[in-house]
């Protein structure tokens, strides 16, 4: 039993809730408080990426170094 509290809580911090869920067939709730267990805080990873700029495309211009 251990062992099983142990994978959870790790994969809790690694997956956002909705993907834990599915993955192993837990409802979306349980997996909510595992990730909140385990301080796995995807709210705040997904306004992190939502701040990041894309990347500029390469610039191709005749002559540039490639």
């Amino acid at each position: 039993m251990e062992a099983r509290s142990t994978a959870l809580f790790q994969l809790a911090t690694e997956l956002p809730a909705a993907v834990l869920a599915r993955t192993l067939g837990i409802d979306i709730t349980v997996a909510v408080k595992w990730q909140r267990a385990a301080a796995g805080d995807w709210a705040a990873y997904a306004a992190e990426v939502s701040r990041r700029t894309s990347p500029q495309p390469p610039n191709y211009e005749p002559g540039a170094p490639t």
